[in-house]
């Protein structure tokens, strides 16, 4: 029998064509979804019980979804790395596997919060909005040197965005539920210390922490109202670690200086959003990931996952670096 694969993950269906050759010599068939950022509950059920494996991007996997899929899905292949949408205990008790690539854009991520910090801080965005509206105006920035910067979640991503800040000079909290190796905390001379802490003595503050039941909503009104009011927020993460209308009220408030969204509650973010409306807020359209290098190994590792999870042979053009 044919073994059939939902493909709904945006960042491989437009390239989907240069891996074909591969997938139908292992007699994998592709059922192509359309997707614009990921795929709902109820647009997920349309495919239930006609698909062994799922290469997905961040769909909402629930216990509902992998019942209705089960017994025949075999695996799910998330496209990246946080499977925070995907119920795992439910896919483990129907014995379906999940796969990911953990790590994969601690690069790029890395790069991107350290442009926001820049661009805060250097105000370059306003600068230039200024100039095209044909104002010749001089606005203070600072340099990274006389800036704190917290970051919460310590893990590769959080790791890439301190090593980065310490060469610019930055003085660096951070903070994380699990205990974070000696060895990398002398490397950047990071001061770990409590949520609470971070936040009342950070300038810039990068979520970099996972979407677990811990970290939902970890910032809410109660550690909003920590923040010093020249702070910035970056969220390069997920949406929901930030309870949003919390934030806008804050921003409205002008309880801190702005904030950098790469994430959102809803995504796409919808076009009435009172984040939109912030000359403070840069926001982006969940990209921090950006980088064809790091795309690309996650393109081969989703698809090694999907092949090892269908019990098939890995060809060799799927072994990872």
């Amino acid at each position: 029998m044919t073994t059939r694969v939902l493909l709904s993950a945006p960042y491989m269906l437009p390239i989907i064509d240069g891996f074909r050759p591969m997938l139908d010599s292992a007699g994998i068939e592709l059922v192509l979804a359309r997707v614009e950022e990921r795929l709902t509950e109820d647009e997920l059920l349309a495919f239930a019980g006609q698909v062994d494996g799922v290469v997905c991007g961040d769909d909402v996997f629930t216990r509902r979804v992998l019942e209705a899929f089960a017994p025949r899905l075999k695996i799910v292949s998330k496209w990246g790395t946080g499977i925070d949408s995907i119920d795992l205990q439910a896919a483990k008790r129907l014995g379906i596997s999940v796969g990911n690539t953990p790590g994969a854009f601690a690069h790029p991520v890395g790069d991107s919060v350290l442009a926001y910090i820049l661009a805060f801080a250097r105000r370059g965005p306003w600068m230039d909005q200024a100039m095209k509206a044909g104002r010749w105006e001089k606005i203070p920035g600072r340099t990274l040197r006389e800036c704190t910067l917290g970051v919460v979640g310590v893990g590769n991503c959080g790791r890439e965005v301190l090593r980065r800040a310490k060469g610019f000079g930055m003085r660096l909290l951070g903070n994380d539920i699990v205990p974070i190796p000696k060895a990398f905390i002398d490397e950047v001379g990071v001061e770990m210390l409590s949520l609470e802490a971070l936040l009342e003595r950070s300038d810039f503050i990068s979520l970099n922490c996972d979407l677990n039941p811990t970290s939902f909503r970890l910032v809410n009104a109660a550690a909003l109202g920590r923040l010093r009011p020249s702070a910035i927020l970056i969220n390069v993460a997920r949406g929901s670690i930030v309870d949003e209308p919390a934030l806008i009220e804050a921003l409205r408030l002008e309880r801190l200086a702005g904030a950098a969204l790469d994430v959102f509650e809803r995504e796409p973010l919808p076009l009435d959003s009172p984040l939109r409306a912030f000359e403070n807020v840069i926001l982006a359209p969940h990209n921090a990931n950006s980088s064809p290098e790091a795309w690309a190994r996650v393109h081969r590792n989703t698809l090694r996952n999907l092949f090892l999870g269908l019990g098939l042979s890995v060809p060799a053009d799927l072994e990872t670096e």
